[in-house]
C-alpha cells in the first residue's frame, strides 16, 4: 500500500537559494529535453520516407528521443555545463521521466485512452517540485531530513511515520507559502476487510451545490462556499497584481499574496473533506457514491459552484480512507437517481429548480436530494451483492 506525508520545512537563506537554484535549472534542463521532442515530432510526423521522384529529396527519419536516450546525455551536460553538479544525478535523470510522461500522455493518452492537452515549456517560478527517487530511512530522524546536495533541513513532523512503512521516495516542492517535503511510503501488507465488516450498514448521499451531501438516512451538511466566501479577498489581492508594474518587486509581493489567499481556500477545502469522509466512515461500512462526470459537469453554467464543492477530491479522499480502514465505498450509475421514486420506481420529470419530489403515482412526497440519496443506496447495495456474489463463485 502507498501513502504520502507532507511535512514543511525550515531551510537556511543558504539552503534556500540552493533549492531555488536546483528548480531554475531542472527548468531549463525541462524546456531543453522538451524541445527536443517537439523538433523530433514535427520532422516525423509523417510516416513516408522516401519519395518516386527522384528530384525530391526527404530527410532521414531520425530516431525517436525517449527517456534512457536522453538520460544518457546528462554526462555530456555536466561536462559542458558545470553548474549541474550541484544537482543529484537521480534527480537530474527524474526530468527525462517528466519530460516522457507529459509527452506520452499527449500523443498516445494514460492506461485508459485519455489524452492530456500538449505539453507546454515552464516558465520562470512554473517547475515547482524535484524528486529523490531513493531515499534512505536513517536519512530521516527525529526533525531533521537529509538532502543530497542541499544539506540537513529542519522539518515540521506534525505527525510520525507509522512503523512498517519504508520511505520510497521523497519530493522537495516551493509553494506560496513555503517549501514541503513529500514522502511516499510503501507499506508491505495488504488492507484486510474490518473483521465486523456489515454490508447492510450502507448510505447512499447525493452530493450538491445547496447541500455538500445528502445521506439516505436524511443527514445533510450545507455547501461550504470557501472560493465564494473568500472571493472579495482575492479580487483584491488580484487588483493589486493588476495595477503594479510589470517586473517590478511591488508586482512579485502582490503576486505572492495572491498565491497565498488561493492556497489557504485550497487547504481549507481540503481539510473540510478529510473531516467529511472521517465523519461518514464512522457511522457506516459502506458508502455507495454517484460515478459523475465532474469534468463535463465543470463546462456548465455551474462551473464555479462545482469547482468550489470539489466533489471529485472529495469521492477520492472518501474512497482512499475507506480502503484503509478496510471499508468499501461503491460507486454506482447516476441515470436517473433524481427521477426515480424510490418507493415506486416510476420516473418522475422535474426541472432542476424544483426541490421536492412528488410522485403521483404511490403519492411519495420528500426531498429531491433525498429521494436521489435513497436511490443511490438501494443500486449501491445490489451493486454489492453481485461483487460478493461473483467473488465467492471466485473460490
Amino acid at each position: 500500500m502507498r501513502t504520502s506525508y507532507q511535512y514543511r520545512l525550515k531551510p537556511t537563506k543558504e539552503q534556500i537559494k540552493i533549492i531555488d537554484n536546483t528548480l531554475d535549472m531542472l527548468r531549463y534542463q525541462y524546456n531543453y529535453l522538451l524541445g527536443q521532442r517537439f523538433e523530433w515530432f514535427e520532422q516525423n510526423r509523417c510516416s513516408i520516407d522516401r519519395c518516386s521522384l527522384v528530384v525530391c529529396h526527404i530527410p532521414e527519419l531520425k530516431d525517436k528521443p525517449n527517456r534512457f536516450s536522453q538520460q544518457a546525455t546528462l554526462t555530456q551536460l555536466k561536462k559542458d555545463r558545470t553548474w549541474y553538479k550541484g544537482i543529484h544525478s537521480q534527480v537530474l535523470q527524474e526530468v527525462p521521466k517528466k519530460v516522457e510522461i507529459a509527452f506520452d500522455r499527449w500523443l498516445k493518452g494514460d492506461n485508459t485512452g485519455k489524452r492530456s492537452g500538449k505539453p507546454r515549456f515552464k516558465a520562470k517560478g512554473q517547475y515547482k517540485t524535484f524528486t529523490y527517487p531513493q531515499f534512505k530511512r536513517e536519512h530521516f530522524q527525529n526533525d531533521k531530513i537529509t538532502l543530497s546536495k542541499i544539506g540537513i533541513v529542519k522539518v515540521i513532523v506534525h505527525r510520525q511515520i507509522p512503523d512498517g512503512f519504508d520511505i520510497k521516495t521523497v519530493s522537495v516542492t516551493k509553494k506560496a507559502d513555503g517549501y514541503y517535503v513529500t514522502l511516499s511510503l510503501d507499506d508491505k501488507t495488504v488492507p484486510t476487510v474490518k473483521p465486523d465488516f456489515k454490508p447492510e450498514n450502507i448510505a447512499g448521499i447525493d452530493v450538491g451545490l445547496i447541500d455538500f451531501y445528502v445521506t439516505s438516512e436524511n443527514e445533510r451538511i450545507s455547501a461550504p462556499k470557501f472560493l465564494r466566501k473568500a472571493e472579495r479577498k482575492l479580487k483584491s489581492a488580484q487588483r493589486k497584481v493588476s495595477r503594479r508594474k510589470k517586473g517590478s518587486n511591488r508586482r512579485k509581493k502582490a503576486i505572492k499574496s495572491l498565491a497565498k489567499q488561493h492556497k489557504k481556500v485550497a487547504d481549507t477545502r481540503k481539510d473540510f473533506h478529510f473531516k467529511t469522509a472521517n465523519h461518514l466512515l464512522k457511522k457506516y461500512d459502506v458508502i455507495a457514491v454517484e460515478k459523475l462526470n465532474i469534468k463535463g459537469l465543470a463546462k456548465t453554467r455551474l462551473a464555479k459552484s462545482i469547482n468550489d464543492a470539489g466533489w471529485g477530491q472529495f469521492i477520492s479522499i472518501l474512497t482512499v480512507k475507506a480502503e484503509n480502514a478496510g471499508l468499501k465505498v461503491v460507486a454506482i450509475n447516476p441515470n436517473a437517481t433524481s427521477l426515480e421514486c424510490s418507493s415506486c420506481g416510476q420516473k418522475v420529470k422535474k426541472p432542476l429548480s424544483q426541490r421536492m419530489h412528488n410522485c403521483p403515482s404511490c403519492l411519495t412526497s420528500l426531498c429531491r436530494d433525498l429521494n436521489a440519496a435513497i436511490n443511490i443506496k438501494n443500486r449501491g447495495a445490489h451493486d454489492l451483492k453481485a461483487q460478493i456474489m461473483s467473488s465467492m463463485r471466485s473460490l
